[in-house]
């Protein structure tokens, strides 16, 4: 059975940083597009970036571009999304996904295509 299991979240100040960490397990992940989403109160989930797992193509949400980065480590299964220059507005849950279908923009960003998900992380950041 997959499992995504989601760590690393916390509370920090503005300006601080903080990595995630999606640890998979259960079956192979290497054909699929490895997401992270958030979650605040009374939204939308809304798609963060994402990585091609066997090819490291990697694509960012126009918020976060040049402050977060998402990167895999195949020897320990786990996708990380380090966030730096936090801002109050991440403030949210963080969930890991994965999904089987096609690496193309209107794929990734859209949570309804990914197949797993992991129970979330929270991150607040504070101004």
């Amino acid at each position: 059975q997959a499992q995504l299991v989601e760590s690393g979240g916390g509370l920090v100040q503005a300006g601080d940083s903080l990595r995630l960490s999606c640890a998979v397990s259960g079956r192979t992940f290497s054909s699929y597009t490895m997401g992270w989403f958030r979650q605040a109160p009374g939204k939308e989930r809304e798609f963060v970036a994402c990585i091609r797992w066997n090819a490291g193509i990697t694509y960012y949400a126009d918020s976060v571009k040049g402050r977060f980065t998402i990167s895999r480590d195949n020897a320990k299964n786990t996708v990380y999304l380090q966030m730096n220059s936090l801002k109050p507005d991440d403030t949210a849950v963080y969930y890991c996904a994965a999904s089987s279908l096609g690496f193309t923009r209107a794929v990734v960003v859209g949570h309804r295509n990914y197949d797993y998900w992991g129970q979330g992380t929270q991150v607040t950041v504070s101004s």
